[in-house]
């Protein structure tokens, strides 16, 4: 089995931080291997503490009383340098329930109020978003978004734009824009399911 022999922090930022790896193969071939990570120290690695406390959440919401629009957001990216679509997202504070995350981070980036979904626990379980790169883990939380759409709350280093898209402008963006796979896998969905939330049923 492949093993790691030694771990050192190479950044110090406070989103997220670069971690160098001494690992060794299965066959003793020895070498590095990288890994971002929201840990701020060592100890608080995926790798040393091996719990699936979320990072962060992200958001599939549909909109109003008929359910016929998913809320998304249309932001910038540095890593591409270009927008890409989105669910609303964002960092678990400590101590503070992912639940209630999603409805600051909701509140935070579009202005809607947000009403999270009594759904069954595996659906929310958190999973690990880019596992190659990262040990960044998310819950998705689902429900229901009303209200106005306000930039109000957004931070000055946020570009975004919501989008309340309906069946038709789905379609177009899987077909036409740069997406994050989560928000296509669950614009699939959205597209295909008669029921709202018919995906959801209790396993």
């Amino acid at each position: 089995m492949a093993k790691i022999t030694g771990i050192t922090r190479k950044t110090a930022n406070p989103f997220v931080n670069l971690y160098e790896l001494d690992r060794e193969s299965k066959t003793g071939k020895k070498g590095k291997y990288y890994v971002a990570s929201r840990a701020k120290e060592e100890r608080e690695l995926k790798l040393k503490s091996h719990t699936l406390h979320p990072d962060g959440v992200v958001i599939y919401s549909l909109y109003g009383e008929a359910q016929d629009k998913v809320v998304l957001i249309r932001q910038y990216r540095y890593s591409i340098d270009d927008y890409v679509y989105e669910f609303p997202a964002g960092l678990v504070e400590r101590g503070e329930d992912y639940r209630e995350t999603a409805v600051r981070e909701m509140k935070e980036e579009t202005g809607l109020t947000f009403v999270p979904a009594s759904v069954s626990e595996a659906y929310e379980k958190p999973a690990f978003t880019t596992i190659g790169l990262t040990d960044e883990c998310c819950a998705t939380v689902f429900g229901i978004a009303s209200g106005e759409i306000s930039g109000d709350y957004q931070e000055d280093t946020e570009e975004i734009e919501v989008v309340l898209a309906d069946r038709e402008e789905a379609k177009r963006i899987l077909r036409e824009e740069n997406t994050a796979i989560m928000c296509s896998y669950m614009l699939m969905h959205f597209i295909h399911d008669e029921e709202p939330f018919g995906f959801l049923k209790e396993l």
